[in-house]
């Protein structure tokens, strides 16, 4: 019922000529989905409230309740028709009256971790592109359909969404900005054992995947307490994000999971001086798969002590300056990143084999990413002592990966299992940092086995390597003629 349901909303959504892609699919079932759910967590505190005898306060006020501008009832239980706003009225009290009243919560709200914070930078970050009323009745009457009432509902919920996250993601070669295999990203987490109690973070959270995973892995674990699911709910998952859509996503992803006021800021990461970063501020483990190939301007770049346009450095840098001593890392990056020459990179790997033990480097085939043609490793490190010993594992699915044969659990199982002691096999093998060359602090992907360097370059990022030396060439000529 629910996945019909989704269908219907997307055939809709396509006769809106302000609706052309996947993105504004997704977008526009978010905001209606997140009132919808809204509408079922209040009417279920009220209920609790009245069996204790008390009384509900209602976040939203009457007349925008989804129950009274969305979906009024008869008394068969059934949308009344006669009483609910079609056309024309229904499109202009979205437009001119509830967007305006709902993102006044952002200035109202007692606090950025509150629920009444995210709904008002949900609806100060989005618009209503559906501009035919007639369309919007009929979104808001398959939307009325969905249920988030039980568990099962939840979850059967969280999967459709995941799915329209998934095709957001194959949609268009930036996809890996949205979504991250979760294979993938389940494999990232058996590897570093969050443990309820842990602060978990992700700086570039995108649609929320990290942090989804995460609560599922951890909310799984026997045995759960109140006291625990509490601490689940309120302080073990951190993100940020700074597209809007993706904020946006994330913060109804983490709702469809189970975490009521997911504690997301809509922020730009990289503008925080590193200089600045206290005890208070850091995490137990960082889960991430940073934005790469981005160049950022120079005056955000003096907030890091390795200056560097590439984004997937910078945020590498925050990473782990965020990290408490002895917490754990698992960040994806451009396989590059072990090989390229350039003084941000070389001065990169220092940092991260000085400061970490990078003990397990996870490469990843082409492929993995659908809709993003670059190859990638998964780095594995803990903050506080530094490398002795490189555990290598070459994923090899045995097929070419495409959105017809996409990554699964399956394919990561031999390198989940053979991490947990760093075994030598056909696909692995350990390097010993002593052996590491201290002029490049070369990390190339070399299996023993196979005899050949596996980290191939395209000319894309060849010249963008040559664009960087050029770039630095540049600022140290700069400074040479400040001297002068």
């Amino acid at each position: 019922m629910f996945e019909q349901a989704f269908k219907n909303i997307d055939d809709a959504l396509r006769k809106e000529a302000g609706c052309t892609t996947e993105l504004d699919y997704t977008e526009q079932t978010s905001w209606l989905l997140f009132l919808k759910y809204l509408d079922g967590l209040e009417q279920d505190k009220a209920t609790e409230a009245q069996l204790e005898g008390k009384k509900h306060s209602f976040i939203l006020d009457a007349p925008y309740r989804w129950e009274r501008w969305a979906a009024p009832k008869g008394p068969d239980g059934k949308i009344d028709h006669n009483k609910a706003m079609t056309t024309d009225d229904l499109r202009d009290f979205v437009n001119l009256k509830l967007f305006p009243y709902l993102k006044g919560f952002k200035q109202s709200a007692s606090g950025p971790d509150t629920l009444e914070y995210k709904i008002g930078e949900i609806f100060s970050e989005i618009n209503n592109k559906i501009q035919s009323g007639g369309n919007l009745r009929e979104i808001i009457d398959h939307i009325d359909e969905l249920q988030f009432r039980s568990q099962q509902e939840k979850h059967e919920l969280s999967h459709l969404y995941e799915a329209k996250i998934k095709n957001m993601g194959n949609a268009g070669r930036n996809g890996g900005e949205y979504y991250t295999p979760r294979p993938l990203i389940r494999a990232m987490i058996k590897v570093t054992k969050p443990k309820i109690g842990e602060r978990i973070y992700d700086g570039a959270c995108g649609s929320g995947g990290f942090l989804c995973e995460a609560f599922d892995y951890l909310k799984s674990q026997p045995g759960l307490t109140v006291k625990q699911a509490k601490i689940l709910q309120e302080r073990t998952f951190y993100g940020k994000e700074k597209k809007s859509l993706a904020y946006v996503i994330a913060i109804m992803n983490m709702i469809l999971h189970g975490i009521e006021a997911p504690n997301v800021l809509h922020t730009n990461t990289l503008i925080e001086n590193l200089a600045d970063v206290e005890d208070k501020d850091r995490f137990d483990v960082v889960l991430a798969n940073p934005p790469f190939g981005g160049k950022e301007r120079r005056e955000l770049q003096q907030n890091f002590t390795i200056r560097t346009g590439e984004t997937a450095f910078l945020f590498l840098q925050h990473f782990i300056k965020m990290l408490k001593a002895g917490g754990r890392g698992a960040v994806v990056i451009k396989n590059t990143f072990l090989s390229n020459t350039d003084n941000a990179s070389v001065s990169l790997r220092r940092l991260l084999l000085e400061s970490c033990n990078l003990h397990t480097i996870l490469d990843c085939p082409g492929g993995t990413f659908q809709g993003a043609g670059v190859k990638t490793v998964v780095l594995f490190f803990e903050k506080g002592s530094p490398t002795r010993k490189v555990w290598f594992y070459q994923l090899d699915p045995g097929r070419n990966m495409g959105k017809t044969n996409p990554l699964n659990d399956d394919d990561l199982a031999e390198f989940v299992e053979l991490q947990k002691t760093r075994a030598d096999s056909p696909k692995s093998w350990t390097v010993d940092a002593t052996t590491i060359d201290p002029t490049t602090y070369d990390l190339s992907v070399k299996n023993p086995d196979g005899g050949e360097e596996i980290t191939h370059r395209t000319p894309e990022e060849i010249i963008n390597e040559i664009a960087a030396l050029d770039a630095e060439s540049a600022e140290v000529l700069e400074t040479i003629r400040g001297l002068l």
